[in-house]
């Protein structure tokens, strides 16, 4: 049988797009999973890192390769504060970000930088199972976001001429918080505030526009900042920076997998929570050896300078959050119940 010229065309056009569908088929069981981190390998680098790359592997072996990640750290895939946004909308599959850098279109996920309202790992770690962590998991679900790891970080405080450890230090040293509330509470001392990511402290340090920055343990380490800061505060004992940095994933995406492949995703989501933990606290031991030997004086802080930043916190960070909406205010008053 001989084709007419537009059977041939007709034909042609079905075939591209069966290659078409072949080749979104083939791309459908990789997920893209996002973070603004340094990149490393599973057993090297920035662990937030390496906890995407576990995640990866771990599904990929439990679902017999049907369900395969891949990793695009340092923000190579989209802008940091583009990621919260994306996932929303099922336009990135998963994230590990900071929660509170969504404070600005969802008011409760600043509670994830909460200043001195989580002192310690053991605060943290019981959020999960708390009414605290059940009614947050249940917001982000209802903003179309699922939790799958919970990570906490604890930091402190990069500075480049004098410590920041106690609240009197504060004033008239230009600060980065991170967060909000972090900053309601820095102005409240006497500081200046800069907002920008983490990954852009370096920079800010470096040309004097920042004289003290706020961030994780890892990402002190990661960005290289002992290269400039002159002290280090710690988060070895009490902190009163801590941040919610959690595992996060499409709430549209997940719902498109099976049920299989659903359970998997969460049980090796959990599973990475130990690993956080331990990597964490080991981060914040080695950010004070990493800073001590580059000549920076490290510092921690004890149980009285908690208590003097949350007198703080709690009329300005904490008040101001749970003034925001009910939802707000039911989340402090949870959280406080582990206090």
């Amino acid at each position: 049988m001989v084709m007419t010229r537009r059977e041939l065309i007709q034909a042609a056009a079905a075939a591209g797009v069966a290659s078409m569908t072949g080749r979104a088929a083939a791309q459908a069981g990789t997920l893209k999973i996002s973070h603004q981190f340094p990149g490393g390998t599973l057993t090297e680098g920035d662990f937030r890192d390496r906890l995407c790359r576990r995640f990866a592997a771990d599904i990929d072996k439990r679902s017999n390769g049907a369900l395969k990640a891949a990793v695009y750290p340092g923000s190579s895939l989209m802008k940091t504060n583009s990621q919260f946004a994306a996932l929303r909308k099922g336009a990135l599959d998963l994230s590990l970000v900071p929660l509170s850098y969504a404070g600005g279109e969802v008011a409760e996920t600043n509670i994830g930088l909460m200043p001195a309202l989580v002192p310690s790992y053991e605060v943290g770690t019981a959020w999960k199972t708390s009414e605290i962590g059940k009614m947050l998991a249940k917001t982000l679900d209802e903003k179309g976001i699922v939790v799958l790891s919970w990570i906490w970080q604890a930091g402190g405080v990069a500075s480049r001429t004098r410590p920041l450890v106690a609240p009197d230090d504060a004033k008239g040293q230009k600060v980065r918080g991170g967060s909000r509330e972090m900053d309601l509470m820095l102005k409240a001392a006497g500081a200046s505030v800069i907002s920008l990511p983490s990954n852009e402290i370096y920079a800010a340090m470096q040309t004097g526009a920042m004289d003290a920055a706020m961030t994780s343990s890892t990402s002190f380490i990661s960005f290289k900042l002992e290269e400039i800061a002159k002290h280090l505060t710690t988060g070895r004992n009490k902190a009163y920076w801590f941040m919610f940095e959690p595992l996060l994933m499409s709430k549209e995406v997940f719902a498109k997998l099976p049920k299989a492949q659903q359970d998997i995703i969460m049980a090796v989501g959990a599973e990475q929570e130990q690993f956080a933990t331990d990597a964490a606290r080991a981060d914040d031991r080695n950010a004070a050896d990493v800073y001590a030997k580059a000549g920076a004086k490290v510092y921690d802080i004890d149980e009285p300078t908690v208590k003097k930043w949350q007198t703080i916190a709690r009329e300005t960070a904490w008040k101001d959050f749970a003034d925001r909406n009910e939802s707000c205010k039911a989340l402090m008053a949870a959280a406080q119940k582990l206090l």
